[in-house]
């Protein structure tokens, strides 16, 4: 397969994010992707609210025949509260999707939270009789947590063939996400590697304007398009998932992307300077040394909360909020600091970090209770 795939998460849209699929877009998207020698669709029964699943059946399953495409669906947690329930919904997937069977299905965003769901719910042993009934070909995770838990799951269970994972440049050795790591993880573990949000969701396709005069310079694309090659430049992803809305997108992917070329060192050197303007855009100056966190009365990961602080300020959207979530599943939250101010005794930067972590609290926490 060629690396670039279809994300249909962000279909272009009639009236809105709660209007319907654009579908004659959507199939003329579909073409163009194809008559490029590109076959990787991913879909998740959520995505749009159902609506993906469907809009595929339209613009690809029922153009095209079934050898022409790879389809991958997910088995997402919120739609299963026991194993009984999750045959029937796999069922409801492969009838929206109007197709006998999926390519790859991946339990979805796996977290230290969800794995337990999927752990005592049986999901494993479910997804791997559906693949020995012929209806899946392949079982996959997609992960967003640390290293550690992804060792954990793939010692458990050797069964599962390919992880996905989200992996940009900005989140490469971001603490509260540590994606280079994570690969290093799927790298030891002989995993294929599929990248979701190689763009993060589009923050860094409309960079700052001292970013962005830095890769104009170099004169050879977009910054989504370097973002994308940065993604696939790596030994041991095999797919970079792009979530294309529109015919224009589709049309700049497709050109860099046929014949992908690896960042040149040029290129990652400039990367490299974005990358430092970033970590400067209104945020928390800490340096993620972790001295604050081995005393803290109350498990509060810091230095990780900070960083999902300055992901938020530099990004928006929601993923900063997600892996909040995550970081605070096992952890205490900012808003449980109890201000003894041990760390700011040992903090090297001497930040003001009981009312800093007030600040994220209010950021985060305060969100989450008006959702």
């Amino acid at each position: 397969m060629k690396r670039l795939g279809f994300g249909c998460m962000r279909l272009p849209m009639l009236g809105g994010a709660e209007g319907c699929v654009d579908q004659e877009q959507f199939n003329r998207m579909v073409d163009q992707f194809l008559a490029e020698g590109f076959t990787y669709f991913d879909t998740a029964h959520g995505y749009l609210n159902g609506k993906s699943e469907l809009a595929i059946q339209e613009g690809l399953v029922k153009r095209y025949p079934r050898d022409r495409y790879v389809l991958t669906d997910k088995l997402t947690e919120n739609f299963f509260q026991c194993q009984e329930e999750i045959i029937p919904f796999f069922q409801r997937q492969l009838a929206a999707c109007g197709v006998d069977y999926f390519d790859y299905y991946l339990m979805h965003a796996l977290t230290a939270e969800s794995y337990r769901k999927f752990t005592d719910c049986g999901a494993f042993s479910v997804v791997q009789q559906l693949r020995a009934e012929g209806k899946i070909r392949h079982i996959g995770i997609s992960y967003h947590d640390k290293p550690a838990l992804l060792e954990q799951i793939l010692t458990e269970h050797p069964e599962i063939e390919v992880v996905q994972i989200q992996f940009n440049y900005a989140d490469y050795d971001n603490p509260s996400i540590e994606s280079g790591a994570v690969l290093e993880v799927c790298k030891k573990y002989k995993k294929p590697v599929f990248v979701m949000e190689p763009v993060k969701g589009g923050g860094l396709a409309e960079l700052p304007s001292e970013a962005r005069a830095i890769l104009d310079g170099l004169r050879n694309g977009s910054p989504a398009s370097y973002a994308i090659r940065y993604a696939a430049s790596f030994e041991g992803i095999v797919m970079v998932l792009s979530g294309m809305s529109s015919e224009a997108q589709m049309v700049e992917n497709l050109r860099f992307m046929k014949d992908f070329q690896p960042l040149t060192q040029a290129e990652y050197a400039a990367i490299d300077q974005v990358k430092e303007i970033l970590k400067k855009q209104n945020t928390i100056p800490c340096t993620g040394c972790r001295y604050c966190v081995a005393g803290c009365p109350q498990k509060i990961l810091i230095s990780d909360l900070f960083s999902c602080y300055n992901t938020k300020q530099i990004f928006g959207g929601w993923n900063s909020d997600f892996y909040y979530g995550v970081n605070t599943t096992d952890h205490g939250k900012a808003g449980d600091c109890i201000g003894c101010k041990q760390c700011e005794r040992t903090c090297p930067q001497h930040l003001p970090v009981t009312a800093l972590l007030a600040q994220v609290a209010d950021t985060f926490e305060t969100e989450q209770a008006q959702h």
